[in-house]
């Protein structure tokens, strides 16, 4: 529930200047360029001047799919995107970013080392997947960062430029530490210009497939700081670090507005999990300016509220923790008056790792999550569009223990640091394509 001290907490952050301003910014552009980008209206998205709603997915390894080179692999991309459009997917989160390092279980190759140039191939990648995203009327939220060590994130930023030190989950450490470690990058100058540089550079890229600079691609929809960055983990390290993270995600999101005032930006959080679960965190990482709506995840299973091994004794308390999480970031956001999207959410299957395996729960679970957004939408809430992780498609594990090794390219949604196939909605998972499809519809023909 919200408090009535986070009402007057809200209160004198918009006044003070903290109210969303894209409507601001996108009622600049001519009426007919306007309406072809997404922008926010109140709780809403707009997009060809009607409610936009939308089913996702994502795919985090999309660009590297479209890169040049050994790494990619152009004709599997079309394919997957051809299968997501059919079950009535229509918006991808995908990377546009990966920071090379020592980290043992982050992704290589990545699009940048400590200094230019950066990765002409997989730059290409991402030409070449939003030039396929536009043929099938798709949109994009570009990430580009990331809190965790799989694809070198804050964590390579920091050893850059403070001396070579690193903690790495792979050498033992829990992710808790982990995450208090890579939470440094905020206050650290030097690395947050190492972010800012690849940054710009995106942002001022030029297709080199279509030839649309980056900045009047409507295919985009949202530059998205990173991937669930927090204060920290532990309240030790989180509280006194709020400043500089507040900061952070306020200049950044400022920075990036400066140069493409056309394009939202989203902050990437997990909501409460993220924000040492206190509603003032992620009341204000999302009433800051320049971040146009309010994003959250959810993980049952990583937080212990589901075992694995007893799924038919567990679920139904996941289920309502998550659906009470769900709910609680949906009050947040009419608090807000920002849209909600419910951008990550993963289960396990019944069993295992194997595709076209028993999917009981996770589609009991996809449906609870997918309903969710339903209800609120026709009840014209804030929360507007979902993004399941993640599409595995036609990836498969390269190696018999299910674990990723550098130079691995049969990509799953599962990242470098989780076992492939944990989390993965392959080609062939025909149960869960059936509960997506519907969904996908359903949201699609509310008013």
């Amino acid at each position: 529930m919200i408090s009535r001290r986070n009402v007057v907490l809200m209160s004198a952050l918009l006044t003070g200047g903290c109210a969303n301003m894209s409507g601001l910014r996108n009622g600049l552009l001519p009426l007919g360029a306007r309406s072809k980008f997404v922008r926010v209206e109140g709780q809403r998205f707009l997009l060809n001047g009607e409610t936009y709603r939308f089913a996702g997915a994502n795919l985090w390894y999309a660009a590297y799919l479209g890169a040049l080179g050994p790494t990619g692999d152009r004709d599997r991309l079309c394919k997957e995107l051809d299968l997501l459009a059919s079950l009535g997917v229509g918006n991808l989160r995908a990377m546009g970013a990966s920071e090379s390092s020592p980290l043992k279980h982050s992704v290589d190759p990545a699009f940048r080392s400590a200094k230019p140039p950066y990765n002409e191939d997989l730059l290409a990648g991402l030409d070449f997947l939003l030039a396929e995203m536009a043929k099938r009327n798709m949109k994009a939220v570009i990430c580009l960062g990331n809190h965790w060590e799989w694809s070198g994130g804050f964590a390579a930023y920091l050893y850059w430029t403070n001396g070579g030190h690193l903690i790495d989950r792979a050498d033992g450490h829990s992710a808790e530490e982990f995450a208090d470690f890579a939470s440094g990058f905020f206050s650290k100058p030097e690395a947050v210009a190492l972010y800012r540089d690849y940054v710009a550079t995106l942002i001022g890229r030029t297709n080199s497939v279509t030839g649309t600079a980056y900045r009047d691609d409507p295919t985009i929809m949202t530059w998205q700081l990173a991937n669930e960055p927090r204060p920290g983990a532990s309240l030790e390290v989180g509280l006194p670090n709020l400043p500089s993270y507040y900061a952070w995600i306020a200049d950044t999101a400022a920075f990036i507005k400066a140069r493409d005032p056309v394009h939202l930006v989203s902050a990437g959080s997990e909501g409460l999990h993220s924000c040492l679960d206190l509603e003032d965190v992620v009341l204000k990482t999302h009433a800051i300016a320049d971040i146009d709506y309010l994003t959250f995840h959810t993980w049952p299973q990583n937080w212990r509220w589901v075992d694995p091994d007893d799924l038919a004794g567990t679920y139904s308390q996941g289920e309502m923790r998550s659906r009470n999480y769900v709910r609680a970031h949906v009050a947040m956001a009419k608090l807000l008056n920002k849209p909600a999207v419910a951008e990550e959410f993963g289960f396990p299957r019944d069993k295992g790792y194997e595709p076209g395996s028993p999917t009981t729960f996770k589609d009991r679970f996809y449906d609870m999550m997918f309903s969710e957004v339903l209800d609120n939408a026709r009840g014209g809430g804030p929360l507007a569009g979902w993004s399941f992780w993640a599409w595995g498609g036609m990836g498969r594990a390269q190696h018999g223990d299910r674990r990723w090794q550098r130079g691995d390219t049969s990509y799953l949604g599962d990242p470098p640091h989780e076992p492939q196939g944990w989390y993965s909605v392959f080609d062939v998972d025909s149960s869960t394509h059936d509960v997506i499809r519907r969904h996908a519809a359903a949201l699609k023909a509310v008013d």
